[in-house]
């Protein structure tokens, strides 16, 4: 069962895209979304990952940070963000610590893969909002309309 609001995020250190290292902390006293998928260019992830594409000056414009975490390594990453030219970071969550942090991890025929899960976490670092079922096509239009100020 996801993580509730309320909860303090567990911080994290795993690389992005491009092998940096980025911790939850580097986002101190700033909103996140952190967005839990299952695997990079499938169908309904490629949606989900267009969705945050195409409303994410909305979220810069708001101080909001977008973080997608999946347990894909690097290379499937950066192909799927260079396919997609996605602006925010992609997090390689191999071995599944992130995905156990946040109570997301399922497994399927022997293969453990990051349920799709979405946190809001706030400025103080505690999940603000929790997202278990989503819209791929309108889920990050959709978080934006939820936490506007």
């Amino acid at each position: 069962m996801p993580l509730s609001i309320g909860d303090t995020a567990p911080n994290f250190t795993v690389n992005d895209t491009n092998g940096k290292p980025i911790s939850l902390s580097d986002y101190a006293g700033k909103p996140v979304v952190i967005y839990f998928y299952p695997k990079d260019d499938t169908p309904g992830c490629t949606k989900e990952a267009c969705s945050f594409r195409d409303n994410y000056e909305q979220y810069l414009s708001k101080g909001i940070a977008v973080l997608g975490v999946s347990m894909d390594g690097e290379d499937s990453h950066h192909a799927f963000t260079e396919k997609f030219n996605l602006p925010f970071p992609l997090l390689s969550d191999v071995d599944g610590t992130v995905t156990q942090a946040y109570d997301v991890q399922g497994e399927k025929n022997g293969m453990r893969y990051a349920t799709r899960v979405t946190y809001v976490v706030g400025a103080d670092g505690k999940i603000s909002q929790v997202y278990t079922s989503v819209n791929t096509e309108t889920h990050a239009a959709d978080i934006l309309t939820a936490i506007a100020p």
